[in-house]
């Protein structure tokens, strides 16, 4: 996996956060997650935008 890209799909992002496939798509189709859908089979991740999530992610459960 090429370390600069501006994106993932949903099978990087399981292989990045070491996550099922199935959980990745969950994911993906939260409102809250930044999953951008450009066609009715392909998903893509904003490298930025998914490290700005998870951020939220860990402060606001940390924050519990």
């Amino acid at each position: 996996m090429k370390a600069n890209k501006l994106a993932y799909n949903a099978e990087e992002l399981s292989q990045v956060l070491g996550i099922s496939r199935p959980v990745a798509y969950e994911l993906c189709r939260r409102a809250d997650f930044p999953a951008i859908r450009i066609s009715e089979r392909r998903i893509i991740i904003p490298v930025d935008a998914l490290q700005s999530w998870l951020t939220t992610q860990a402060t606001e459960k940390a924050a519990l």
